[in-house]
């Protein structure tokens, strides 16, 4: 047996949940508190999911009382207005996200681990968490710091950043992070659109080894801020540093010590700001409120992934992501969350697998590309590995192969619980998730999440199923954005989500909702391939073109010509050892003719070193197609907003001669 994967076809069985576990489980424990607070019946998922998307009401009031949020009010008072956009969600509740987040956490028992790729660790108890999340709270109110007011970080996934979060949500103030890696442009873009009161900032950071010093560039962040009131130096590379004017120390912070105290704001008052990618434009700062996201990340968590107490939850992201806030969200359940900073090849390509034997990480999330590069290094974890801690593995960021789900259950661990997920930015949260009720299918996502009535429209906005459509969401959930920054008439928003199937949220994704409740994923809808009236989503191209063991990264556009024609190039990064040859350029184009469709067959392949991708991982497909069809880098993307900017340098020259070198 080799560890590629093996043969796996969408929709095969590859695991089905342990009698133990479908009995109980969080999500059983909840099903019999529906069932006796509203005299219902409700035999099977489906039957579950449909009466929460159809009272939703009843559903999101009867979770506030099952988690001990808030007592679950009449019905009438959980949603005053069912429209979107402009649902208004518990008008009358009061929350602390920051008192929610620490109440369960034992005082002894470990709540936070930091590791970083050097192999430092650091780690607080629920004791210490406590005391820091005070301290820091206590700061801000000594600066006037209180509801509605911006505290922004340049952080990496450390327990600072926790603690930072958690400080500005005990205060009522809305928090917003970006990773290091972004560049002082990136930060910018997003921060003074928001203009923060203070700054967590980071002397530098670690990725692959090297170090990156970031003290010139937080002196440029300051100034560039006139609305800060003061910045706190949080040591990472350097130690612990003279502050100087204008600044403290992480340290001299958190030894003015603070009161056990938590500030309750409206359900709807702002939580954090996350953003857009920023590929084109500035980056959208989309706002969540206090309530929308402790009762989301409640469901999505301990419903739909079974995190609780005795969790240990891991997932693999940066503070510039949302599964960062996500993953902190794992406090809520009162599970201990493990963080890593660094790169997740470094030193080898097993670095992530190992945490769970040192952590004894029992969930354990990551990305799609982590998996099938993993996959295709031949690492073999459960081998090499004691994994018996590890009890579910969660993939997102793109859809998963069928041939990534088989090489978890072969490679990982043949009795966990593999759990695809898929949602995004804009909610703060996977709207498709796990049920540890239901099997695991090779490339299937197994549910669609209570609460979210997720369907496929066509083009004429009717739902569809077992056909490929548009992804909407037609009723509202709680952790949909209640603005986004700046755009005070709404005129942004509406356009974002909601003009191209009025009273319904567009998502911009391909997806098929399968006849047993199930979904598959086909990548975003805005870069999908039309060729010849037949719509293709990227993400089954890339399927097929990178389940070739030579080929481990690529991208595909159409891009229009001057003639009123269109040329498909699609770019290959290739496995050390290996050429771009007339053999596989042919197995290329064959697989992509026998998997996907003969229409979508690439017109030329080409080779490049790497494929450009946005901070959190995504491929530059929309700029690439423009930047090819003549637009400048610089008109199309913010530089800073990517991992490689030099990767566009290829495409630039291309852009010259596509149409011919394509054709040739």
């Amino acid at each position: 047996m080799n560890s590629t994967g093996g043969n796996a076809k969408e929709g095969d069985l590859l695991w089905e949940p342990s009698s133990e576990l479908a009995q109980t489980c969080r999500l059983s424990i909840f099903r019999d508190h529906v069932e006796a607070s509203h005299h219902l019946h409700l035999p099977d998922y489906q039957s579950l999911w449909e009466w929460s998307t159809q009272k939703l009401e009843e559903f999101w009031g009867t979770l506030a009382d099952f988690f001990g949020v808030m007592p679950v009010p009449d019905p009438g008072r959980v949603l005053a207005e069912r429209t979107m956009p402009g649902a208004d969600w518990f008008p009358e509740g009061r929350v602390s996200y920051a008192e929610q987040a620490l109440r369960h956490l034992p005082a002894e028992r470990e709540a936070v681990i930091g590791v970083r790729e050097d192999g430092l660790v650091s780690r607080l108890t629920g004791s210490e968490l406590r005391s820091q999340v005070w301290a820091f709270a206590s700061y801000l109110r000594e600066l006037g710091v209180g509801p509605g007011d911006r505290v922004a970080a340049y952080l990496p996934n450390t327990p600072e950043a926790v603690v930072g979060l958690l400080g500005t949500a005990a205060v009522g103030g809305v928090w917003s992070s970006c990773s290091p890696d972004f560049g002082e442009r990136a930060v910018l873009d997003r921060f003074q659109q928001i203009e923060p009161v203070v700054l967590l900032a980071v002397d530098g950071y670690r990725y692959g080894g090297r170090d990156f010093d970031r003290r010139e560039i937080v002196s440029r962040l300051r100034a560039g801020l006139p609305s800060l009131r003061r910045v706190v130096a949080v040591p990472y590379l350097y130690g612990e540093q003279p502050a100087g004017p204008g600044a403290d120390s992480w340290s001299t912070v958190l030894a003015r010590g603070g009161e056990p105290r938590f500030d309750t704001v409206a359900f709807s008052d702002p939580l954090w700001i996350v953003y857009s990618s920023g590929t084109t434009g500035l980056p959208k700062p989309i706002v969540h409120s206090q309530g929308g996201i402790l009762l989301e990340h409640l469901k999505a968590l301990g419903l739909h992934a079974d995190v609780g107490p005795d969790s240990r939850f891991f997932w693999f992201t940066t503070t510039g992501w949302m599964m960062w806030n996500y993953l902190v969200g794992g406090l809520l359940l009162g599970a201990a969350v493990i963080l890593y900073d660094g790169s997740p090849a470094w030193p080898g390509p097993d670095r992530l697998w190992r945490l769970i034997e040192a952590e004894r990480v029992t969930h354990f999330g990551t990305s799609a590309g982590h998996i099938t590069a993993s996959m295709k290094t031949g690492i073999r974890p459960r081998v090499d590995l004691d994994l018996s801690t590890l009890r579910f593995v969660g993939s997102t960021g793109s859809p998963l192969s069928p041939e990534g789900f088989s090489w978890v259950y072969e490679w990982v661990k043949q009795d966990v619980w593999l759990s695809s997920l898929s949602g995004g930015t804009d909610l703060c949260t996977a709207f498709l998730l796990g049920c540890p009720w239901l099997p695991v299918r090779a490339g299937v996502i197994q549910c669609r999440g209570l609460g979210a009535k997720v369907q496929a429209f066509d083009q004429e906005g009717q739902a569809v199923t077992d056909e490929v459509g548009e992804l909407v969401i037609s009723e509202p959930m709680p952790s949909m954005p209640t603005q986004l920054w700046g755009d005070s008439e709404g005129a942004r928003y509406r356009a974002s989500y909601f003009e191209h199937f009025p009273g319904a949220w567009r998502h911009g994704d391909w997806i098929k909702i399968r006849p047993d409740g199930g979904a598959v994923m086909y990548g975003r809808s805005d870069s999908t391939i039309n060729r010849h009236g037949v719509r293709m989503g990227t993400a089954e191209i890339y399927r097929a073109v990178e389940d070739l063991a030579e080929v481990v990264d690529s991208l595909v556009v159409d891009v229009a010509q001057p003639d009123g024609d269109t040329v498909m190039p699609l770019f290959v990064v290739l496995a050390a050892g290996h050429e771009l040859d007339d053999r596989l350029t042919h197995e290329i184009q064959s697989r992509v003719r026998e998997q996907v469709s003969p229409r979508h067959v690439p017109d030329r392949v080409f080779a490049v070193a790497e494929i450009p991708k946005t901070l959190s991982g995504k491929k530059l497909e929309i700029p690439v197609k423009r930047i090819l069809q003549g637009e400048a880098p610089e008109a199309t993307v913010s530089l800073d907003a990517l991992q490689n900017p030099a990767a566009l340098a290829p495409f630039v020259d291309l852009a010259k001669t596509l149409g011919e070198a394509t054709r040739s």
